[in-house]
């Protein structure tokens, strides 16, 4: 049984995810953080870390309490950090410097520049830490940063809008709008919760998109990862008029021509990136540049070509699938997931810690790849 101390432990570290999540999509690719401090069963300060480059969550409220700050506890729901490659000074050090008394962190930093060292550096100043407080729910905010930390590839979303009998698009290839205002509204929040949105020219030239996050206030707007081998976008395209940068994915030996090889000056000119490769193209190719690029987490945004090849390329993290009240029939309609077939139902993928919620009068399911259930 929870003591009432405990319980009080986890209503504050329950507080400083509230306030971590409150960062979402602005602190790439540092995690979300957000910190209290607590004296005399009092809130002294409570912040988050809002930005890249910024100061940390921790390094906040201590500067917030000033020298009441002495003998406090400290909640923080990831290892404070303790390592000088960085743009802002360790935490571990103001938390010292402080008197801190003791800290309750939400679970270790995956980041082997901390991962316990942290830990280790307030136990040797003979500070107590307390770790696993609402671990689950920590690891669960900050799963993009944890798996870019850990691989340096990007977290994968896939996100589809289809009708109740599986599909994205009539026939005609018109599909707005399968999904209600309120699923198209939340869509624009997860956008900006991500670094990029990758799509293909298939999707760009059907409907024009400018993927970008429409949300109030303004928030993060995410790169655009455009996957067009043969560099067949229109320069007009509304993707490419709107910040910030979009990246074309080309095939090298299909932009050798004259014509091909003028559009993409034009475009270059105009601010337009290019990735490119050789033959053929697969996506844990991609993911790796991106990484490089510092991107930690991805939507995809495409059709069924694009959902299958992410798939059997073996990229997608999560999938989130709005499904509307509507059926559209026929064998000629596109589904929301092409490419091959499993002939066995055991071979099929599989997702777990999956979550079902009624977004409107559409029904939103999410959950994980397991891949676990696949390999065995």
């Amino acid at each position: 049984m929870l003591n009432y101390r405990h319980m009080n432990d986890i209503s504050r570290m329950k507080r400083v995810l509230f306030l971590a999540s409150k960062a979402r999509g602005m602190t790439s690719p540092n995690p979300m953080v957000g910190a209290i401090l607590v004296k005399n069963n009092t809130v002294l300060a409570e912040a988050y870390h809002r930005k890249a480059g910024m100061p940390h969550a921790e390094a906040l409220v201590i500067s917030a309490a000033g020298e009441k700050a002495g003998g406090a506890l400290l909640y923080v729901n990831l290892e404070p950090c303790c390592h000088t490659d960085k743009r802002t000074p360790p935490c571990t050090k103001a938390i010292i410097e402080a008197g801190i008394k003791k800290v309750f962190i939400g679970m270790q930093d995956p980041n082997p520049k901390v991962a316990g060292k942290g830990t280790a550096e307030l136990h040797n100043a003979g500070i107590e830490t307390v770790t696993g407080i609402c671990e689950a729910d920590a690891k669960k905010l900050n799963e993009a940063y944890i798996k870019y930390i850990t691989t340096r590839v990007p977290f994968v979303i896939l996100k589809t809008a289809m009708t109740i009998d599986g599909k994205i698009a009539t026939p005609e290839g018109q599909s707005k709008w399968i999904t209600s205002e309120l699923s198209r509204r939340m869509v624009h929040r997860l956008r900006s919760s991500v670094d990029a949105v990758i799509t293909a020219i298939g999707t760009v030239r059907a409907d024009n998109p400018q993927l970008t996050a429409r949300t109030r206030p303004q928030r993060n707007t995410p790169k655009r990862i455009i996957i067009d081998p043969g560099l067949a976008i229109s320069p007009d395209a509304r993707i490419l008029q709107t910040p910030p940068e979009t990246f074309l994915v080309i095939q090298k030996n299909s932009c050798q021509s004259a014509a091909v090889a003028e559009k993409k000056s034009l475009l270059l000119g105009r601010g337009t990136r290019f990735l490119e490769y050789e033959d053929s193209l697969h996506l844990g190719w991609l993911l790796k540049r991106l990484g490089e690029m510092e991107i930690t987490s991805v939507l995809l945004e495409g059709g069924s070509s694009l959902n299958s090849h992410a798939l059997e390329d073996n990229i997608v993290d999560k999938v989130m699938f709005f499904i509307a009240p509507k059926i559209i029939g026929g064998s000629d309609s596109f589904t929301a997931v092409g490419g091959k077939s499993f002939r066995r139902l055991e071979d099929a993928h599989r997702l777990k810690d999956i979550k079902v919620r009624k977004i409107g009068s559409d029904i939103l399911v999410e959950g994980y790849i397991d891949r676990i259930s696949a390999n065995s």
